[in-house]
């Protein structure tokens, strides 16, 4: 059996009066690729935190067999990390204005340069462009220790994890398989309760018919007329009596099945919304935005120069482009409110008839502390509560949560509450920067549902590849200062480019044979000794023949 690296016993947590952990028990052993998931608030940043030693239980002992490192989720690297992985990550040295990858590479350099055996990462691919999370993948996959994984990132999981635990109501369940495999008992797990739910449901209306049949039997029976005679009086009345006292009997007994029948409660539904969001005010135009870019700089250095590109009206554009590069500079110059030391020049060509709504990485200077988060998406919005309530839930902030304040929420709950203001407000042209982060997995995948049927103009930023492929209509590709546009989807963006690249080696193994041709036609001409001029004659029958075959293709 592998050593056990760390053991936690009866761990709770609260704050206030809100219970977070209830933890009854919790082992790790070496090897193990865990995946620890539950919706934002459930607690998994404050299980890591315990786990690590960084922050106190209120009650129940955790024991740590082996060093343990934590991957923060946001802040400054707290850990100097080695020049080694450092340069293997690009996380540059610390300096004012580092974009969000930038500092999510410096955490994960610091965190892997301990070694420690247990690792626990809490959202590590946060703001990380697609190559930082394919070298994060490739270091945790090599990991020898234990590996407790928080990440919206699906393919993430599944590539690493042999283990999940699910956090709800505090409590930890879990199952000895992969994130697919538990994604697929989740689905079995809601087949079946909807089928016992549709069971009972069925069960109360056929006893509830039955006892309704039962009374109304036993009100039509009729009492002795007055003119019937004294004997057949009471022998009707006997029958009468009889007659009531068994249906009354036999109404109990279908009262007590009642009473006795198992409750079943219904699977938790998404909420329809039966409007469409962002066409309140739409654009009659074919172009919602047009930008023209003669220079963009921050802080000394280009970042952009000589492009331009449009957002055509009703299109949804994802922004791609490695960290650092000035995705998130751009579009904060569009919204209007630059970055401190940005220098924008050119021209941005907004329509008059579009209202723009921003979703920025640092979204939560968006909201009002001290109001519910049902206060908070109405500010803005033209629609009624009840459509607030049910964008909300969508975004999985249901029931009382939503008449907390915004300052008691997690950092997930307040994005939730951030991109429902948004979703609500009478905007039709949004530009949202990394609106996944700290989203938990079941949000982000029902933000995907209303972004893909978002009425109006979208352009995002996103590191996430299955949510661009969601949402995304078309791909603008932020490359070595330049702006290229895709007229299409990633999966089509990426086979135009993988067709491209095949094109690319076949004018290469052209130009080849077209040489080793040329070099064989000189050898033919003027013989070397002991050159075969039958054997050459047929190689280069052969080749001529491949390349001819080559060039039709």
């Amino acid at each position: 059996m592998s050593r056990i690296l760390l053991e936690a016993n009866h761990i709770s947590k609260s704050y206030g009066e809100q219970v977070v952990l209830n933890i009854d028990r919790l082992h790790l052993y070496d090897g193990e690729r865990v995946a620890l998931v539950g919706e934002n608030g459930a607690g998994k940043s404050t299980l890591l935190a315990i786990l690590a030693g960084e922050l106190a239980p209120d009650g129940g002992t955790v024991r740590r067999y082996a060093p343990a490192t934590l991957i923060r989720q946001s802040g400054d690297a707290r850990l100097e990390a080695s020049a080694r992985l450092a340069s293997e990550f690009r996380a540059p040295d610390p300096r004012e204005g580092l974009s969000g990858g930038e500092r999510t590479r410096r955490r994960i350099a610091g965190a892997l340069s301990t070694d420690a055996p247990l690792l626990l990462a809490d959202e590590p691919t946060t703001d990380l462009d697609a190559p930082g999370i394919a070298r994060l993948q490739k270091r945790l996959a090599a990991h020898t220790g234990a590996l407790v994984l928080v990440s919206h990132d699906r393919a993430l999981l599944e590539a690493l994890c042999n283990r999940v635990l699910y956090l709800e109501d505090g409590s930890l369940t879990d199952f000895p398989g992969g994130y697919a495999d538990w994604q697929a008992e989740q689905a079995r797990k809601r087949e079946r309760q909807q089928f016992e739910y549709d069971r009972y449901r069925a069960e109360q209306a056929r006893l509830r018919e039955a006892m309704q049949k039962k009374a109304e039997w036993a009100a039509s029976v009729k009492k002795a007329p007055k003119r019937m005679g004294n004997s057949e009086a009471r022998l009707h009345t006997h029958e009468y009596t009889n007659a009531v006292l068994h249906q009354s009997h036999a109404k109990k007994v279908l009262e007590g099945r009642m009473a006795r029948l198992e409750r079943k409660e219904r699977p938790r539904d998404l909420p329809d919304i039966r409007m469409a969001l962002g066409v309140a005010h739409p654009i009659a135009a074919k172009t919602a935005l047009a930008v023209r870019c003669r220079q963009l700089t921050a802080g000394g250095r280009t970042l952009l120069a000589g492009s331009e590109f449009t957002l055509p009206t009703g299109s949804r554009t994802a922004l791609l482009g490695e960290n650092g590069c000035g995705k998130t500079t751009l579009l904060r110059a569009l919204a209007g409110s630059p970055s401190p030391g940005t220098r924008f020049t050119g021209a941005v060509r907004l329509n008059p008839e579009a209202r723009v709504g921003v979703f920025d990485q640092d979204h939560a200077k968006a909201l009002r502390f001290d109001d519910t988060a049902l206060e908070n998406a109405r500010a803005d919005s033209p629609h009624p509560e009840a459509t607030a309530r049910t964008v909300l839930a969508r975004l999985n902030l249901r029931g009382d949560s939503v008449f907390k304040p915004v300052r008691v929420l997690s950092g997930g709950e307040r994005a939730k509450v951030a991109l429902a203001k948004l979703l609500l407000s009478d905007s039709n042209l949004l530009i949202l920067d990394e609106p996944t982060n700290h989203l938990d997995l079941f949000t982000m995948q029902a933000l995907e549902a209303l972004l893909a049927g978002y009425g109006g103009t979208l352009l995002f930023v996103s590191h996430d590849r299955a949510f661009v492929r969601a949402v995304a209509t078309r791909v603008l590709t932020f490359d070595k200062g330049r702006l290229s546009a895709f007229e299409g989807t990633l999966d089509e963006m990426e086979a135009d480019a993988s067709r491209d690249r095949a094109a690319e080696a076949v004018r290469l193994q052209i130009s080849a044979l077209e040489m080793r041709l040329a070099a064989l036609a000189g050898r033919m001409a003027a013989p070397r000794k002991g050159d075969n001029p039958q054997a050459l004659a047929k190689e280069y029958d052969a080749l001529a023949k491949a390349l001819r075959e080559m060039k039709r293709q």
